[in-house]
Parts: structure tokens; C-alpha cells; sequence
């Protein structure tokens, strides 16, 4: 990032945005001008704990001309504040899901051209150190032609886990109702399935099975939303791929790429510096195997900022931002913005709906990260 710093307005102060923070930081360009939320309890934690300028309203931070609105509020509350943020004239980068229906969310799309600003959706690990190395060794051929993804996304029997004492770093608990209400698959697809659509393109048809295994006496939440979805998406490129997302089965966050020469794996999506590897196949006397020994891929040169090891906390959830304010200066439209995040937002909507779905929306091929060609 070069030039004078993007500044930048946080709205909503809950438990994301504490996961916001520590990799904000390892962009000093990237200046937070102020934050605010509805509840002046957690506003005042928040704000003390990062020592961050605390807003008086939404309108107020609004006037104060940041370059990017951060919107990490309520899923519910994403449509009202990307709206106000718009009309204000003000990029937004929004927290998954876009919205919480293709009406809603199309609409936005039209009312950020009308005041030509960019508005763009999490996740952001698309554009992290693993999956930039799984589509370039995809790019190069490592596994010859790919034919098929095995995509998981299971975190495991969240009933039986201590959620309710999870708080983040200023105090803020997890919010186990939005969570449940929301629904595992509009909050946890786009993991995986950014990453398919940068290496493969727009999905021209989902077909997908969905539904509710937990009741309310296991979550405490009063919904219908499925905690369960499979989906085989099929691609204009040709390719194949089943996605799977839950909060029953074991926890398994892999990907495999399976192609014509070998198989590239990943053991988990939430880990920017996951590791690559490729497996590859061998004839034994009559007998097809996969090699038991996996060669690791790996970029060459700098890539982006690392934050920690494991797990969530290991993401950069900055790396979205950043590249977002990078086109802001360079004119030209931000990766996972426009067309990029209504098609990823119409593909989850789908695979949480269940049934059989023709998609409506598509983008232009998107370029990798410069340090990964």
C-alpha cells in the first residue's frame, strides 16, 4: 500500500470486530478514524480497549469522511448500514453475508453504482497465502487437469462446545443467537467458495440439500434456519464441485482438488498459511494408489502479513480492506467487490435454501495477488 493513508470507520464493536483489529494493525496505512455501535456498553469496551475514537452516531461517523466503512454489525442490520453508508458517498467493505436476500442485496449493488463507490463482501481468505498457492498451483498444472473439488466445512457439534463463555479480546461474547439464526452456510460458505470462484469462475447452477438437524432446546434459538447443506455447484468453466457446511459433523475444513495427474489438498480454510499439498498417483503392479507422501507447494518472495498459527485467529481479516483500499487509490475495482460478492451472496443464499437453482449473476475473471503469479 502507498500514498497517504485510507482511513477508515468501524461500525458494530462486537466479537468479529476484535478479530478485526490485530490484522488492521499490520496495515499502518490503514487509519481508524473512529468506530460505533448501537450499544454504548460494548462501544465503550471496545474503543477503550484498541484506544479507538468513539462515535456519537452512525451519522456522526458518517460525516467524519472515512475512505471505507467497515460494516462487521448484526447479519440483520448488514442491508441498513450498507444503505446509509452508501448514500453517504462512502465505500463499504461488509462483513458476511452481504445480505440476507438477492432482493436486498441487488439493490445495494445498484444504489453503490448510482453514487460510484464500491461495496464488497468477506470473507477475505481468498486472498491469503494458501489459497493464492492452491490456484497457482493450479495455474501451472501441478495436478494436470482438475475435474472435481471435495469441499468441507464442518465445525463440529457446536451444541456440546462451551460457546457461551467464549469472549473475544475487549469482552464481547460470541453471538451464539445470530450465529444460530443466520445459519452455518450464509456464514461460513464463502470460505471455501470464494476461493473456487477466483480459480474457477462464476457457478452456473447449484443443486443443493439442506436442513434443520438441531432444535431449540440444543441451541436456545427460537429459527427454522438449516444448519446443514450440501451442495454440488456447477461451474461455466466446466468444473464440478460439492460443498458441505455444518454444525454436527466433526470438525474437517479440507479442500481437495482432484485432477487428472494428482490431488491437491488443504487441511484448513481458515488458516491463511495452510499448508499446500499435492499427492500424486501411482501404479502398483494392477493397482491404482495415491501416493502416501504429499509434496508441498510453495510461493517464492514476500507475501502479506501473518497474524498467528492456528484456526480463525490465524486470518488476516484485514486482507480484504487492504487490497480494497489499494484499487480506491489505483482506480480500479476492488477483487471482492460488484459482481464478485452479488455472486457470492446468490450461490450461499442458494446452498442454504436447498433445491435445484439456476444462477442469475456472474463476474469477470479475477486477477491473483501480484506477489502470487
Amino acid at each position: 500500500m502507498a500514498g497517504s493513508p485510507t482511513k477508515i470507520a468501524i461500525v458494530g464493536t462486537g466479537y468479529v470486530a476484535d478479530l478485526y483489529m490485530p490484522s488492521l494493525r499490520t496495515f499502518p496505512k490503514l487509519q481508524i478514524i473512529g468506530a460505533w455501535d448501537i450499544d454504548a456498553a460494548r462501544l465503550a469496551a471496545f474503543t477503550a480497549h484498541w484506544a479507538v475514537p468513539a462515535a456519537t452516531s452512525l451519522g456522526g461517523l458518517l460525516a467524519d469522511a472515512p475512505d471505507i466503512v467497515l460494516n462487521l454489525t448484526n447479519p440483520h442490520a448488514h442491508v441498513a448500514v450498507n444503505r446509509a453508508a452508501i448514500g453517504a458517498g462512502r465505500h463499504v467493505w461488509c462483513e458476511k453475508p452481504l445480505a440476507m436476500t438477492m432482493v436486498e442485496a441487488e439493490a445495494l449493488m445498484v444504489l453503490a453504482r448510482q453514487h460510484d463507490v464500491h461495496l464488497a463482501s468477506a470473507p477475505c481468505s481468498a486472498l491469503g497465502e494458501a489459497a493464492q498457492t492452491a490456484w497457482m498451483a493450479v495455474r501451472q498444472g501441478r495436478i494436470g487437469q482438475p475435474r472435481l473439488v471435495y469441499a468441507e466445512l464442518d465445525d463440529d457439534f457446536i451444541p456440546a462446545a462451551p460457546y457461551r463463555k467464549w469472549t473475544s479480546a475487549s469482552g464481547a461474547l460470541w453471538p451464539a443467537e445470530d450465529e444460530f439464526r443466520t445459519g452455518c452456510t450464509l456464514e461460513h460458505a464463502g470460505y471455501y467458495l470464494s476461493w473456487l470462484m477466483a480459480i474457477f469462475g462464476p457457478v452456473d447452477r447449484v443443486v443443493s440439500g439442506s436442513a434443520r438437524l438441531l432444535d431449540a432446546a440444543q441451541t436456545g434459538a427460537q429459527h427454522d434456519t438449516p444448519d446443514y447443506a450440501s451442495a454440488s455447484l456447477f461451474f461455466a468453466s466446466g468444473m464440478v464441485a460439492r460443498l458441505t457446511c455444518s454444525i454436527v459433523a466433526r470438525h474437517d475444513h479440507r479442500l481437495r482438488i482432484f485432477g487428472d495427474a494428482g490431488v491437491l489438498e488443504i487441511g484448513d480454510a481458515w488458516a491463511n498459511g495452510a499448508a499446500v499439498r499435492i499427492r500424486r498417483r501411482l501404479t502398483l503392479r494392477r493397482r491404482l494408489v495415491n501416493s502416501p507422501f504429499a509434496s508441498r507447494v510453495r510461493l517464492k518472495g514476500p507475501i502479506h502479513p501473518k497474524i498467528g498459527r492456528h484456526g480463525a485467529a490465524s486470518m488476516n481479516f484485514a486482507l480484504g480492506v487492504a487490497e480494497m483500499a489499494d484499487a480506491i487509490a489505483e482506480g480500479r475495482e476492488p477483487k471482492l467487490a460488484g459482481d464478485f460478492a452479488l455472486h457470492l451472496t446468490e450461490v450461499s443464499l442458494a446452498m442454504q435454501a436447498g433445491g435445484d437453482h439456476a444462477m442469475r449473476t456472474a463476474f469477470a475473471p479475477v486477477a491473483p495477488m501480484d506477489w502470487a503469479l
